[in-house]
């Protein structure tokens, strides 16, 4: 005989789990108690939503369910933030949340909420278990149904009696992986539609990739001389320094890279949804025909034909995809082979960043100088804001597994994030970077990072606004400025209350010294950038975006 709190645990362990993140709460005691005993490594955090993103990173570096668990009412409703992050960007994840007991539910008791109709649309999968006896069954199919097709959240609701009880219950297994892998007739059809193209493109895109299946798709683009792009937020699937390499397709875009696209007679869509933001509002490929013969690979049926109607639609995973069309060669050398060099050479000059602009703390040539003094394998995290252009513009990001960012846009992710991505490689430098409004979202974990010494380094980048909604303002409302002004902390002493190390910086020239003692101090480190509101932009101020509305 067995508590549910027990069963929980030895589920998860049955399944891989090496690590949760969580906010205690007395809803699932039974399951803290029965992690007392376990080798599961337990990370408690300082709010919900900061543990849900933490989970969330998990997963999308590992590409197994990052696991979080939350107590009832505020304590899920918080966790939502990241729950949302989890399914839009396709990441598995299973959020616990502990639950009223039984007896007490339907009567609105204290902190009750019906998870079923509060997550329902944001997860693949959202149950409750009221029979301890089935908690092997639940477990299971939460991690097969996390990470089968499209990946995504899976939230399993505890009621507090169900945890205590005790029952027995078959021991849990590991749940089966599927994969889904392309037919030869959809090669054939792939490979004859390239014979006869002559301005192909490949978006990479989603998840469901690996370290091999990169490379598989790297020999891919050389085999066939084929141009390359990463969708928004995914540009660790492709080394920027490749000749094949063509740019960043998302927000702001290389507008001569947006040209190419449009004017592409095959595009390979491989892995990814090409959403509202990386398709531009639906401008480079026009929903629900685009122009281009589209070629869409998706692990999940459900996305195929679902915004785009496809010219062929091969239900494959990435990885599998990438392993079975890497055998394939071409009859004839590519006729399209200078255009792929042309692409190339356009995306270095678009991330060649800008060495002035307003103020006396320049961007360009600090992103200069992380891209010279940053380890090829460095994990770097950002929350939303326009800060992050300068990030996914000019660090030219050369292997998988180093990036993790939201594409759903959710402000305050690059600070837990990359809490859980120290805590997950511990021996990789790991960077987040943050505006001053992001950071203020979810920086209490900086606390979590100090508690577990992880020497994460935060960059936080302060401009005294939320910058990206006082530029769509100064647009369409020039001078008429109301509620995006920011009076903020000092944030180098708030990283010293913490016990870390504060850093700030008010010239160019500051940083380069700060960083390197933020780096040798190890301890987690927060690098404030006291930056122009002006700067709004790599290229544009405020003053010129208020003139030209």
């Amino acid at each position: 005989m067995k508590t549910g709190g027990q069963l929980i645990v030895e589920a998860l362990e049955a399944n891989g789990t090496d690590r949760i993140f969580c906010v205690p709460g007395e809803s699932y005691l039974a399951v803290l108690d029965a992690l007392h005993d376990s080798s599961i490594r337990t990370i408690v955090c300082r709010q919900e939503g900061g543990a849900a993103m933490m989970a969330d990173c998990q997963g999308r570096l590992t590409g197994k369910p990052g696991i979080c668990f939350v107590t009832r009412g505020p304590g899920a409703t918080n966790a939502s933030a990241g729950v949302h992050i989890a399914m839009q960007d396709s990441v598995p994840m299973i959020l616990f949340i502990g639950q009223v007991a039984s007896h007490a539910k339907e009567r609105e008791a204290f902190q009750e909420v019906d998870y079923k109709r509060f997550f329902g649309d944001i997860t693949k999968w959202v149950v409750e278990i009221d029979d301890a006896a089935r908690i092997p069954e639940f477990v299971t199919r939460a991690f097969a149904v996390a990470t089968s097709g499209r990946p995504g959240p899976v939230v399993i609701s505890l009621p507090e009696d169900m945890l205590t009880s005790e029952v027995e219950a078959p021991q849990a297994l590991p749940h089966t992986p599927v994969e889904t892998r392309p037919g030869e007739a959809e090669l054939d059809a792939l490979q004859m539609l390239l014979a006869n193209a002559r301005r192909p493109f490949v978006i990479l895109g989603g998840t469901r990739w690996n370290e091999e299946a990169v490379a598989h798709m790297r020999s891919i683009a050389e085999t066939w001389s084929l141009p390359v792009g990463c969708s928004f937020r995914r540009q660790m699937l492709f080394d920027h320094l490749h000749a094949n390499y063509a740019g960043d397709v998302g927000i702001g875009i290389n507008p001569k890279l947006a040209e190419r696209i449009k004017q592409a007679d095959v595009v390979l869509l491989l892995g990814g949804r090409l959403g509202e933001m990386p398709s531009s509002d639906y401008t480079l490929l026009k929903s629900p025909y685009p122009d281009q013969a589209l070629v869409h690979v998706h692990a999940d049926a459900g996305e195929l034909g679902r915004v785009y109607r496809p010219t062929i639609a091969i239900n494959a995973s990435p990885a599998a995809f990438v392993e079975a069309f890497a055998r394939r060669k071409p009859a004839a050398k590519p006729s399209w082979a200078a255009e792929t060099e042309k692409a190339h050479a356009a995306y270095l000059e678009w991330s060649t960043p800008p060495q002035t602009g307003p103020g006396s703390v320049q961007m360009g040539p600090i992103m200069d100088y992380l891209g010279k003094v940053l380890p090829e394998d460095a994990i770097l995290t950002n929350g939303a804001g326009n800060y992050a252009t300068w990030v996914h513009r000019f660090y030219r990001t050369r292997r998988f597994g180093t990036q993790a960012a939201p594409t759903s846009g959710s402000m305050g992710y690059g600070t837990p994030a990359a809490v859980a991505a120290k805590s997950l490689f511990p021996d990789r430098t790991v960077v987040a970077f943050a505006g001053d409004g992001c950071f203020l979202m979810n920086g209490q974990e900086f606390a979590t990072a100090v508690q577990y010494d992880l020497p994460i380094i935060v960059i936080v980048v302060n401009n005294g606004i939320y910058g990206t909604i006082r530029m769509h303002q100064e647009r369409e409302y020039p001078s008429r400025v109301v509620a995006t002004t920011l009076k903020n902390p000092d944030f180098a002493a708030l990283a010293r209350s913490y016990g870390g190390h504060g850093e700030t910086v008010e010239k160019t020239a500051d940083f380069a010294p700060a960083f390197e003692r933020a780096r040798a101090s190890g301890k987690p480190a927060i690098i404030e950038i006291r930056l122009d509101p002006e700067a709004i932009t790599p290229t544009r101020t405020l003053t010129q975006i208020r003139d030209k509305a």
